[in-house]
């Protein structure tokens, strides 16, 4: 096996969401690996940190505030890759909010926030970073699901429909853009100890054994190790696919298990 085929080394990479939990993580690896990385947020003061974290190891890092709502946000978000590195070779949909609420009880504006930011933020940025790859030679997308939007997520309905719009994008998309040399593929995370899950559970990633195969949440890295992959040449026969990291699956199980 050639390892060098799951290296990113050498490319330019956005990472949307990237002021913590799985969006640090993937722009951290990836920076490890050799790559430039632009991370974005919607707040300046939460990503330039997360830059200077990488600069300080001696990989290039660019911190650009973005509201991925926001289209004239998401062009200056990739005006300004294509200016500090000379292209976009990757783009990372990990921009994503929620919160918990029955269906009755969702305003249409909790709705439209909701969907706007999963998965019309992913729209905006597709197409505008998109629309560079097709123009200069190829590249890969790696969109942001979730397990929520597989399954269903019973008082996360708005949550859930916009991640499975964005795994019907994903396989959409794939099809029309091959022929592009662009890549579109998916990450569904499971149950992942990000910071936002610490706070509302008590879980941290530190008490999570990397090693355990018997377990149902997962770490960070572990969603960047996969993001890491669908962005190398290793990849280049996976198109339009979902991958789904979510642990021991849920089976039906006989009373004697």
């Amino acid at each position: 096996m050639v390892t060098d085929r799951f290296s990113v080394a050498g490319q330019t990479a956005i990472v949307t969401g990237a002021s913590s939990g799985i969006g640090k993580a993937i722009a951290e690896e990836f920076a490890a690996d050799g790559a430039n990385v632009v991370v974005c947020s919607r707040d300046h003061d939460n990503v330039e940190p997360v830059a200077a974290e990488i600069r300080e190891t001696g990989a290039n890092a660019l911190a650009v505030e973005c509201d991925v709502t926001d289209r004239e946000a998401v062009e200056a978000l990739v005006e300004a890759t294509v200016e500090e590195f000379g292209g976009v070779d990757t783009l990372v949909n990990n921009a994503g909010a929620s919160f918990m609420a029955s269906f009755e009880d969702i305003s249409p504006n909790g709705w439209g926030t909701i969907v706007d930011i999963n998965l019309t933020g992913t729209f905006h940025c597709t197409q505008v970073a998109g629309e560079h790859m097709r123009e200069n030679g190829g590249g890969s997308v790696v969109n942001l699901s979730s397990v929520a939007g597989q399954q269903g997520s019973p008082y996360m309905s708005h949550y859930g429909a916009a991640k499975a719009g964005i795994i019907n994008l994903t396989t959409s998309l794939a099809y029309e853009w091959a022929g592009h040399d662009v890549r579109v593929n998916c990450i569904a995370p499971g149950f992942v100890a990000t910071p936002g899950v610490e706070t509302q559970m008590g879980v941290s990633g530190d008490d999570i054994e990397r090693s355990e195969v018997k377990r149902r949440i997962g770490v960070s890295e572990e969603i960047a190790d996969i993001a890491q992959f669908l962005a190398a040449p290793a990849s280049s026969y996976v198109v339009g696919e979902t991958i789904t990291a979510q642990g021991v699956p849920q089976v039906m199980e006989s009373p004697d298990v």
